[in-house]
């Protein structure tokens, strides 16, 4: 590992690192926009450690384990082997089965992966199944503020879709299970991902919320259901409600109620899928983000985006918050490319900071939290005159598949902060063909010594014994291992996975990525049969 790499990040991060000392707060801001935090003001942090603040989420506390910058204090020396087992820790792979003939399964497969900048790490996943309904539901969720809300909505979002998309009888199933204290209908069917720790059926208090949204439903009268367009928006929607009333209403048990608090206080924003045979639909709250990679019938490759970043950036979004607050505050909405001064995402679960009123806010904390020791974000920013500011309110996206449609890639900004939307598809295609996806068919080949020597020194000389059997990680591997000019450099990417918990968040965010593929062959055959 070369020395020259590792004390350029370190010194770079104690160069770019200005610090403004703000009575109890600590305001600090990095020089560079890629890999700011999204809320920009922290919280408290003991005085020793002032000037050596991380541009990072508030949530600071468990990011001290290593807080040097001395060059000597680093061993940034990292096999290959050991930088393939960082990289390939959090990765997961599942084939799908045709569980119900009579819809085509149109996905094939699903690849992976997670890594980490914020300890403990902000960002969530989660596949499963509709097994009331048909469908297959993909989500990335992007915590901001600690992992807490995150951590819900992963848990939560795909039960309030599967409930909305379910039909009158079935609710009516539903119901009268809890009526009878009989078991319910299974509704969700987890594919588990490394590292996910929680149990995620459904918890009494948050099944008692389902219940009232699905009594609701059923006084709707629906026979067949929301349909997903509606079922996406409304889930998004009443999941964020329920997330803002539980805090409000009274709860005995002192652990839910600090719970529900950091739930509340922090925020995530969301991006899903749902596929169900040809029928894709994309719902996207924030800055993750989700695309197709499609191949012509000619063979080229292109980038379908299927969502929006909801951000300053978006002349969209800018001229929604202005039609949504008086023309008095249209030079304060956005400041310094952030909401209010202080959030980069313009839509997002939780953040009660930035959607309740100050009396509210204010009512809620004076009930004896310990918001210090709970690291409850306590700040109105300047200019909060007309909340909300801040909705969890969806962009919908739907498209019918096609054969050409071979894979989607949702991921959390944090991909898309290093690479774009092409590279990503280019980086995936050049897996497929590294990975072995077009591998020349021996059986129609002479099969003799010299071409079998042939191919395995091809494969020697291209690498392909230590080819990354995942495209999540191969992503994440090019997002923080490649240079300006996309070429991968090995002592970049260890010193990126070598830097310490304080440094690594002023270089990277937390990427989490999930790429889709598509089976072709049944698509066609939809459509064929139709």
């Amino acid at each position: 590992m070369s020395s020259t790499v590792s004390c350029w990040i370190l010194n770079s991060a104690r160069n770019h690192l200005a610090t403004f000392q703000g009575g109890r707060r600590l305001y600090s801001r990095c020089v560079s926009n890629r890999n700011q935090s999204k809320w920009r003001l922290f919280s408290r942090v003991p005085p020793t450690l002032k000037n050596s603040s991380p541009c990072g989420g508030f949530a600071l506390r468990k990011a001290y384990r290593h807080t040097s910058t001395e060059e000597e204090d680093f061993h940034l020396q990292l096999s290959p082997e050991q930088v393939n087992e960082v990289l390939r820790a959090g990765e997961s792979a599942h084939k799908m089965l045709d569980l119900n003939s009579a819809v085509p399964n149109s996905v094939l497969r699903f690849e992976s992966n997670q890594l980490a900048a914020n300890s403990p790490v902000e960002d969530r996943r989660g596949v499963a199944s509709c097994l009331q309904t048909s469908g297959l539901m993909f989500g990335i969720f992007d915590g901001h503020g600690g992992h807490a809300c995150a951590q819900a909505v992963s848990e939560r979002l795909f039960y309030y879709v599967a409930v909305s998309l379910m039909s009158h009888q079935t609710l009516e199933q539903m119901e009268g299970a809890m009526e009878n204290m009989k078991p319910l209908l299974p509704i969700l069917q987890w594919l588990k991902h490394p590292g996910d720790s929680i149990y995620k059926d459904v918890t009494s208090v948050h099944l008692d919320h389902l219940r009232v949204y699905w009594q609701e439903l059923l006084d709707l009268h629906m026979e067949m259901g929301l349909n997903i367009e509606e079922a996406l928006m409304y889930s998004f929607q009443r999941l964020d409600s329920d997330i803002s009333l539980e805090i409000q209403a009274p709860l005995e048990d002192e652990v839910a109620k600090n719970l529900s608090l950091q739930v509340a206080f922090s925020g995530a924003t969301a991006c899903m899928a749902h596929v169900n045979g040809v029928h894709l639909h994309v719902a996207n709250a924030g800055d993750c983000r989700a695309i197709l990679g499609v191949q012509e019938d000619n063979g080229m490759w292109s980038c379908l985006p299927l969502t929006c970043d909801h951000n300053a950036w978006n002349p969209s979004e800018l001229s929604r918050l202005k039609r949504e607050h008086p023309e008095s505050e249209d030079k304060t909405i956005i400041i310094d490319d952030r909401l209010l001064g202080v959030l980069m995402p313009c839509r997002a679960f939780g953040d009660v900071q930035l959607k309740w009123s100050k009396e509210l806010q204010r009512n809620v904390l004076e009930r004896g939290f310990d918001t210090e020791a709970l690291n409850i974000y306590q700040f109105t920013p300047p200019h909060y005159y007309t909340p909300p500011y801040l909705t969890a309110k969806p962009e919908v996206t739907y498209h019918r598949l096609r054969p050409q449609d071979k894979f989607l890639v949702l991921a959390s900004d944090g991909l898309w902060d290093m690479l774009g939307n092409e590279d990503v598809v280019r980086l995936v295609v050049g897996h497929l063909s590294k990975a072995g996806c077009h591998k020349p068919d021996l059986a129609q080949r002479p099969a003799n010594l010299g071409l079998m020597q042939s191919l395995l020194l091809q494969r020697k000389a291209s690498g392909l014994h230590a080819a990354d059997q995942n495209a999540a990680t191969h992503l994440i591997r090019h997002a923080i291992g490649s240079n300006e000019y996309g070429e991968m450099e090995p002592e970049r990417l260890t010193a990126m996975l070598t830097l310490p918990e304080d440094l690594a968040r002023m270089y990277r965010d937390d990427i989490t990525v999930t790429v889709v593929y598509f089976n072709s062959d049944s698509i066609d055959a939809y459509y064929k049969g139709s």
